[in-house]
């Protein structure tokens, strides 16, 4: 393949002054990706064309790759070849994410390359006007059974008719939480809880009441009071890993609270974004209340939130039921697509593949955490830890601090239901694009944090 070939123009870039030449190939390439002749997603000749272009051996061009790939610059899976990879996000804003909570990069896995792998053959084998249609509805048959199948291991046997198929778990909350709750219902939920359940509980003019919790999450005796004395129509809860604090329930706590929901009948809403994350996971709340438990999972924490694909199941019946009817009236429908990817990643085994990956990289960012902020709390397998501030640190001059200096925090404002809060920050470890990134960032974190509550922004 001659050097004018369209693929191989950027080696005209090439330097030969000595350097090691897989290095000086590396450089051509990094340029011709800063320069804008390589674009994010272009394919790369094969290891053998650059070889044969070029004269030199083909483990000469495989080492170049792989400083390449080493500088983040490539991406590449078997069977599909080598992509230009897209720049981080911290490169284009100026900005290390440590806010959004986002699954890390899959070790080992091109997410990228397994997209456009899995498009194609869903495109190779359906008609794309098929996929571009309206398909009213809570999922096919194939899709729910797909979904009952990744959640096997927290949900059980489950029949897929049970599943709902959502466009992610925010409207899966919504819609189930329209369905089955009233204007002026009291909601009890955790002191600290999810910004999007807060956002929801005020558009229906819902009255969040707080729990006392302990390390495992409600307390159980208090919990029982509150449903009486508020006569509590639903209970909202993140049992494992719970965001932001990370509380994971134990079995016998579990029961406690499932037993509770059914007695006091109220509605017992299960988010469960995190428990796919661990190799043995507890089993949820929604098996152990099977009359009052509704229970969402969504794809995003596990695999990539890009996917917008969740899984809403409530009691059979009139509940299930109302919840379809009012996920169609504010969804509509998942996206086909990716509900048509989900499935196929599902069934082939892909998605077990990106878990895995993303489970390796999120332990090894943890034991950075771990290394860097020693007080933060957080499961070896989690995306976030919650880190309590030293007396008198102003969280809010933090947050200020931290953003001057590159990094972006979420403090515990933003989950509080209540007029009352800890200071405390949640540290997301997903959204660095690379290890040594995180690394970097929570040292100036934990810099920050250690100097305490007399440190404060200069003003002049």
């Amino acid at each position: 393949m001659p050097l004018d070939a369209a693929s191989l123009r950027w080696l005209k870039r090439l330097t030969r002054d000595g350097r090691p030449l897989y290095l000086a190939i590396a450089e051509a390439l990094e340029a011709a990706v800063r320069e804008g002749e390589l674009q994010p997603g272009d394919q790369l000749p094969p290891q053998r064309a650059v070889a044969e272009a070029l004269g030199i051996d083909f483990t000469t061009v495989t080492r170049a790759y792989g400083a390449a790939r080493a500088r983040g610059l490539l991406e590449g899976a078997v069977g599909r070849g080598t992509f230009v990879r897209g720049r981080a996000a911290e490169d284009e804003a100026g900005l290390v994410d440590l806010s959004m909570n986002l699954p890390p990069p899959p070790d080992g896995i091109s997410l990228g390359a397994q997209l456009r792998a899995g498009v194609d053959a869903i495109l190779a084998r359906t008609d794309a006007a098929t996929l571009m249609a309206y398909h009213p509805g809570a999922g096919t048959l194939g899709q729910k059974a797909a979904g009952a199948a990744w959640l096997a291991p927290v949900l059980g046997d489950v029949p897929p008719e049970r599943l709902m198929v959502a466009p992610g778990a925010q409207t899966a909350l919504a819609a189930a939480l329209q369905a089955l709750a009233r204007p002026g219902d009291a909601l009890i939920v955790e002191p600290l809880t999810y910004p999007g359940l807060i956002a929801i509980a005020g558009r229906y003019g819902l009255r969040m009441i707080p729990c006392p919790v302990d390390d495992e999450g409600f307390q159980p005796e208090a919990l029982a009071r509150l449903c009486a004395d508020e006569r509590a129509t639903a209970i909202y809860l993140v049992p494992t890993t719970q965001n932001p604090t990370c509380a994971t329930m134990g079995l016998a706590r579990r029961r406690e609270i499932a037993a509770i929901a059914e007695a006091a009948g109220a509605w017992l809403f299960e988010d469960d974004p995190y428990s796919r994350l661990f190799d043995a996971p507890a089993p949820a709340l929604a098996g152990l209340a099977p009359t009052r438990g509704v229970y969402i999972a969504t794809l995003s924490k596990c695999l990539t939130p890009g996917l917008r694909i969740a899984y809403l199941m409530a009691p059979a019946g009139e509940a299930s039921e109302r919840c379809a009817e009012s996920l169609r009236a504010l969804g509509l429908m998942a996206p086909p697509l990716m509900a048509a990817l989900a499935t196929a990643w599902i069934r082939e085994g892909t998605a077990e593949a990106i878990l895995a990956g993303v489970r390796r990289e999120a332990r090894a960012r943890r034991a950075i955490a771990r290394e860097t902020l020693p007080r933060a709390r957080g499961a070896d397998e989690a995306l976030h830890v919650w880190l309590d501030l030293p007396a008198g640190t102003d969280s809010g001059q933090l947050r200020l601090m931290a953003q001057q200096r590159g990094l972006a925090l979420v403090t515990a404002e933003a989950f509080s239901a209540g007029p009352g809060h800890p200071n405390g920050v949640r540290v997301s470890l997903g959204g660095p694009a690379k290890r040594a990134v995180l690394a970097q960032s929570l040292q100036t974190l934990a810099g920050l944090v250690g100097r305490g509550p007399a440190a404060r922004p200069m003003v002049v």
